[in-house]
């Protein structure tokens, strides 16, 4: 057991850690470094934790054991996971946090006296509300994140399910949790308290399923947010500094990052937090352009197009992921290089299924860095662009987010790839992307459907280069 003055300095340097992992996390450049950090900051927090409590019985052994059997099960998904199923491994894994909240506080709450909060009956006031809010969002976090899973995964429709009334039936269970923690704490009776986390549960499935597939990666950030915020709930119960460290750093640059993806996405931040965003898509989905005609090419168009040019865009999305074409794709562009081609990546913020996802998949080609732009950095340069190589990417760059009010995705900035004079637009068929939506992008007259897989297609214009 150490003293708890040495512990604090260790949880601190965890903390510090915690932060310079974030800081690293922020560049794709420093990001392994970023993860060795955090890496190392949890080794630390967890020995220091199991050091703290100094009652080495025969239960630590059992803690010990799901310790191990935990990380390895964790590191054995790490390794076999695709990167294509990275958005909805990652929405499990917040699940996760938020169950661990609940069942941390359901602990308190039946067994005080192990934590220090008092007996049963008769818990400190400020433990008992810590612990309810951090079991009420961790609640709402493991059932949101259950619904984003299905949804992500394919096993739930992408489409928003709406019913009449839903924000209202939100806003009283909402009201309800409020209620149901002031008579918690006033009377401590477990039916309050068991309650409270039923409806929890319940109103994280409601926020998460009116919100459509295209709003899905602003969905994983605001998870992330929340399995942070609850984690920090259950660090304020059981006075464990790292806890709180580490849930408030989670929780604040979920939320920040949320609202850089809600102003990317024009999407209103307020909205995000109450589910209340994600609009109806059935109409959409009800007009369809199988009555105007697309231009379509092979590899041999695709290549003598690329040839030509002086300038070409890469745009990639979830189809390049998908398709596992990121590799391919770097040969082909290494290839246009060597002809004096310019070559740049165009990466929308929530291109593919999570934000960031097209910039790992890049840099795992080793693409550089100073090759891959944002889209406030290159949307200009698209009008100036001889050929856009559109490689799995759908609703990010669908024209009718700035003509069609009634879209779900309207008002979203998209990339303008319609501007280029040539766009070369790679994708198994004409379906709609995430959104449920057409694109108006494949019945232009500058573009050239590909119809392949990205992968597949990719090498057979490196064939014809």
């Amino acid at each position: 057991m150490i003293s708890a003055n040495l512990s604090a300095i260790f949880y601190l340097i965890s903390g510090i850690l915690f932060i310079l992992a974030l800081r690293g996390l922020s560049s794709p450049e420093t990001s392994r470094q970023g993860n060795l950090f955090g890496i190392l900051g949890m080794i630390i927090a967890i020995t220091v934790t199991f050091l703290t409590v100094g009652n080495f019985s025969s239960a630590i052994n059992y803690v010990l054991l799901f310790l191990v059997v935990g990380g390895a099960i964790g590191a054995f998904i790490a390794f076999k996971i695709p990167m294509t199923a990275m958005p909805e491994l990652v929405a499990g894994f917040h699940s996760l946090v938020g169950l661990a909240a609940v069942f941390v506080a359901i602990s308190a709450f039946l067994n005080p006296q192990a934590f220090n909060l008092g007996s049963i009956g008769n818990i400190k006031l400020a433990s008992l509300i810590e612990m309810s809010i951090g079991a009420a969002v961790g609640a709402i976090t493991f059932s949101g994140s259950i619904i984003a899973f299905l949804k992500l995964r394919g096993i739930m429709s992408g489409s928003p399910i709406i019913f009449k009334g839903q924000h209202f039936f939100n806003l009283i269970l909402g009201i309800s949790i409020v209620v149901l923690i002031y008579f918690l704490c006033s009377t401590q009776s477990e039916n309050f308290f068991w309650s409270m986390i039923a409806i929890s549960f319940l109103i994280g499935i409601l926020l998460i399923i009116p919100i459509g597939g295209a709003d899905m990666p602003v969905v994983i950030s605001m998870l992330n947010s929340y399995s942070g915020w609850a984690a920090a709930g259950i660090g304020f119960t059981l006075e464990n500094t790292a806890l709180i460290i580490t849930g408030a750093l989670v929780g604040s640059s979920g939320a920040i990052l949320s609202y850089i993806m809600c102003k990317g996405m024009n999407r209103s931040f307020f909205s995000v937090i109450l589910g209340g965003f994600g609009g109806d898509s059935s109409t959409n989905k009800e007009k369809k352009k199988d009555q105007k005609p697309v231009k379509s090419g092979n590899a041999e168009d695709a290549a003598f197009l690329l040839k030509n040019a002086s300038s070409v865009i890469i745009v990639p999305g979830y189809g390049m992921a998908v398709a596992q074409a990121q590799h391919a794709l770097r040969e082909m562009v290494d290839t246009l290089k060597k002809n004096d081609i310019k070559v740049s990546y165009a990466v929308h913020p929530v291109a593919g299924r999570m934000p960031g996802h097209m910039n790992v998949l890049l840099a795992e080609a080793n693409v550089p860095y100073d090759e891959v732009f944002e889209l406030e950095e290159i949307n200009n340069d698209f009008a100036n662009c001889d050929v856009a190589y559109v490689i799995g990417a759908n609703d990010v760059t669908n024209p009718i987010a700035k003509s069609d009010p009634q879209s779900p995705i309207y008002g979203m900035p998209i990339l303008d790839v319609e501007k280029a004079k040539s766009v070369l637009f790679v994708k198994r068929s004409l379906s709609p992307g995430y959104a449920g939506i057409d694109n108006d992008l494949f019945y232009r007259d500058n573009t050239l459907m590909l119809f392949a897989d990205a992968k597949k297609m990719t090498e057979d214009i490196i064939k014809s280069l």
